[in-house]
């Protein structure tokens, strides 16, 4: 057997720079701190908001893959990641907005070590930043969980997907997961301090790829529309149509 073996990608680096690289790897304490936190989400979706998920069946089998969803609430992070099956759920990573949830390191520690994100800076993001999180996506064989928009909506409304999404996986066989939340808005809007107990519901989509999309912008700007048509197109629950027309 030809044993490749590798130094960890964030050797070398200081515990500060490790809290928001974007090579920060999963000891055993971290893994530890992490699927503690996700048994305790499940239990917590389920008693307090009767979480369902339809379209399990359509995860991949196997790492790498990306996640894709709407983005209306933090409870959304929640929610996919307590959707991934016990394998995927230990190589998934939550890609966070590093201005919100790095900018202390009290919620850089919270980000990194309990929730595993890794930042993406909204106003300094650099090219090689998007390529580091390809290479590990795809050589590390990770979950990524993703919401195109960049933001939490403010109506509920889905917002244009950004093109950060075809940059990750232009040209490569990494399936990109369709997903749906509904109930999130309702649950825990962005202006509200803390969450109301009600429903959600989770879609899962048929896995898309982009092979032989191009690696450049337009490739992006095609991939993100693909990704964006396609959690648009899963279909509501009853209850969420129930909501909206008691709700208008």
């Amino acid at each position: 057997m030809d044993w490749k073996l590798r130094p960890a990608r964030d050797l070398g680096l200081s515990r500060s720079e490790r809290l928001r690289s974007h090579a920060r790897e999963v000891g055993l304490g971290t893994w530890i701190l992490n699927a503690t936190w996700q048994g305790l989400a499940r239990l917590y979706l389920a008693l307090f908001h009767r979480f369902r998920v339809t379209g399990r069946e359509n995860l991949p089998a196997a790492a790498p893959f990306v996640l894709v969803a709407n983005h209306t609430s933090h409870l959304d992070t929640l929610a996919l990641a307590s959707a991934l099956p016990g394998a995927a759920a230990g190589r998934a990573f939550a890609l966070a907005a590093g201005d919100v949830f790095f900018a202390s390191v009290p919620a850089a520690l919270f980000a990194a070590y309990v929730v595993n994100a890794l930042p993406i800076w909204r106003r300094r993001s650099r090219p090689k930043d998007v390529i580091a999180l390809r290479r590990r996506l795809i050589e590390d064989g990770l979950v990524y969980i993703l919401f195109p928009e960049g933001t939490r909506s403010r109506d509920g409304r889905m917002a244009p997907f950004q093109s950060g999404v075809g940059a990750l996986v232009a040209g490569s066989d990494v399936p990109v997961v369709p997903c749906r939340l509904e109930g999130c808005f309702a649950a825990w809007p962005p202006r509200r301090l803390l969450p109301r107990p009600s429903p959600l519901r989770l879609t899962i989509g048929q896995p898309l790829r982009f092979m032989d999309a191009p690696n450049d912008k337009a490739g992006w700007a095609d991939i993100a529309a693909a990704c964006e048509g396609a959690v648009a197109a899963l279909p509501i629950s009853a209850d969420s149509r129930h909501a909206a027309r008691s709700n208008p």
